[in-house]
């Protein structure tokens, strides 16, 4: 059945026009009952887009840093960075205490309406004929929060996979398309459970391109910080993009990898990850998967190995072995190096280092045209592993003797290379007078 016609107020936004023409245009494809009003209402979302291309856009500092929209209600925080204060509440009213623009601790949370640029705002919108925006105006719609939830209603009731298939693709489409959606489930406790309802319910792999929606969905959502928290502890959200990072297509593993990524950004997180058993299949993804995935699994391995004990893991299940082999194919240089860097700081990756021939590896790397940032990754671990290993210095030492390796980085390097470099180059010469001597 059709829906009932419903104009927007001549000062709806560009977004709240998309959505409302994207509803009009879904109920025309895919109901053979729709209305002529359907129609109507489709080619006024259509002439008001057009309508608001021409107009003017307003100077960024108009703009709230939070919503991006122009401010309705300007307020200065402590921090002395304005915010519209309906945005800046929300922040506020989750316990968070910085400024969201400067990151700076705030000293109190008062909130002092900025009334020079509201009237600067007023002006502008009076010169260029637009009516300035109702103070009162809510961040969700009441129309796209009823409209999201049903959506959501047939995710987690609807036993039609046809249908549920449909509402995952529009819900992954809308929290991509319009972040202010992603708030949604940071306001209803158990809107996540419902997304993730028909992967809890069945087999996660009985649909595919479901599955696919639904994770690239918690990837969208993640991306809003208060999210964070919230998804990392709903016991079914992690061990989903796990299962789902073992068992998906190649988007679903890749944006799974990313969503761990971007939830391991909250350090409370990355426990939860590792106990999950997310550092196998990353490894397995960094050894298998296409260039865009491989980056979604360094990245993800990076933010984890923060914590030590996830270094570990990482190296028991074959990390070292997995990087060396693309690095020397010339594969994911930097990323890789920077994830290599960070694992050898222990004696068991040094060891598989050494049997993997690193230091030729990493030498031949320095000497090529790569980035600074690269020759310094290389060298610092170069660096530890000699100081580590110290058999390996004549190995250094022949290339040394020959090509200057180490030596020309120690004069034409980063600050950081050409003290590492300089060190070695010490050791090299304190261990071979000492041989000579000796």
């Amino acid at each position: 059945m059709a829906e009932s016609s419903r104009r927007l107020p001549a000062s709806a936004s560009a977004d709240e026009l998309k959505r409302e023409l994207q509803r009009r245009v879904n109920c025309i494809v895919e109901d053979a009952d729709y209305t002529i009003e359907d129609t109507d209402d489709a080619m006024h979302c259509l002439s008001s887009l057009k309508d608001l291309k021409v107009r003017p856009t307003p100077p960024p500092e108009y703009l709230c840093p939070l919503s991006h929209q122009l401010m309705k209600d300007p307020v200065v925080l402590a921090s002395g960075q304005t915010y519209d204060r309906p945005f800046i509440e929300k922040w506020l009213n989750k316990g968070s205490r910085t400024c969201p623009e400067t990151k700076e601790v705030l000293p109190n949370s008062d909130l002092i309406p900025n009334l020079l640029m509201r009237k600067l705002i007023s002006l502008w919108c009076n010169d260029h004929g637009i009516e300035l925006p109702d103070k009162d105006h809510g961040i969700i719609p009441e129309s796209d929060r009823y409209h999201f939830n049903s959506l959501l209603e047939i995710l987690s009731s609807n036993d039609d996979v046809l249908e549920k298939m449909k509402a995952a693709k529009l819900v992954r489409i809308l929290t991509k398309r319009f972040p202010p959606l992603r708030a949604f489930f940071e306001e209803d406790s158990v809107a996540v459970t419902k997304l993730l309802h028909p992967l809890i319910s069945g087999n996660v792999n009985d649909h595919p391109k479901l599955q696919e929606d639904l994770i690239t969905t918690v990837l969208n959502i993640s991306f809003h910080d208060p999210n964070k928290k919230l998804i990392a502890t709903n016991p079914v959200v992690i061990p989903l993009l796990v299962e789902s990072l073992k068992f998906g297509t190649l988007e679903t593993r890749s944006n799974s990898a990313a969503a761990l990524c971007t939830l391991s950004s909250l350090e409370s997180n990355k426990c939860i990850i590792m106990k999950a058993g997310a550092l196998e299949p990353l490894v397995k993804l960094l050894d298998e998967g296409p260039l865009l995935a491989m980056k979604d699994a360094a990245a993800t391995i990076v933010s984890l190995g923060v914590v030590k004990e996830n270094r570990s893991i990482a190296v028991f299940e074959g990390a070292v072995k997995v990087i060396m082999k693309k690095i020397t194919d010339r594969i994911l240089v930097d990323e890789l190096l920077v994830l290599l860097a960070m694992l050898s700081s222990y004696d068991k990756p040094i060891e598989q280092m050494v049997k993997l021939d690193a230091v030729s590896c990493l030498l031949s790397i320095i000497k090529e045209d790569t980035s600074d940032k690269s020759k310094e990754h290389c060298i610092a671990i170069l660096h530890t592993l000699c100081y580590n290993d110290r058999t390996r210095l004549q190995e250094m030492w022949r290339d040394e003797s020959v090509n200057g390796t180490i030596a020309n980085l120690a004069l034409n390097g980063t600050t950081r290379a050409k003290r590492k470099a300089k060190e070695i180059v010490e050791q090299i010469d304190k261990y071979f007078s000492g041989a000579q001597t000796s």
